[in-house]
């Protein structure tokens, strides 16, 4: 008799202020280079959450995403550093807050404001591996 399947982990979530989001995590540098790439859609309440390997300022540009973003910026200390909002699909430029942090959490574009986050805003995972 085959043995039953292991039940599913259950899904990646961060909260901002009072706002959730599911999660899709990348921490490999590959993935972080990826990124939101070629995406044409993202779910309302769903997001990519960036594992960096250390606290520093960051750095990232939207070349071949497809749909604007906001980009919250997460210290170690686990509070938004700084937002990039709806940056533009396409574009080169290096968008960075000029603060370090340690996560870096993509969104719609437009969320942060929908739901009110700002710089500071506290933030907690659940089901996120540890760094």
């Amino acid at each position: 008799m085959p043995k039953p399947a292991a039940p599913a982990a259950p899904p990646a979530k961060v909260t901002v202020g009072n706002a959730t989001v599911e999660v899709e995590i990348v921490a490999t540098e590959a993935k972080i280079e990826r990124g939101m790439m070629y995406r044409q859609h993202l779910p309302p309440d769903a997001g990519m959450l960036f594992l960096m390997d250390k606290e520093f300022d960051w750095s990232f540009w939207m070349r071949n995403c497809l749909i604007p973003l906001d980009l919250l910026f997460i210290t170690k200390g686990m509070t938004v550093a700084g937002i990039v909002a709806n940056a533009k699909p396409g574009i080169d430029d290096l968008l960075k807050v000029g603060v370090p942090s340690l996560y870096v959490l993509e969104v719609n574009g437009g969320w942060s404001a929908g739901h009110h986050v700002a710089s500071g805003a506290p933030v907690k995972f659940e089901n996120v591996p540890a760094r």
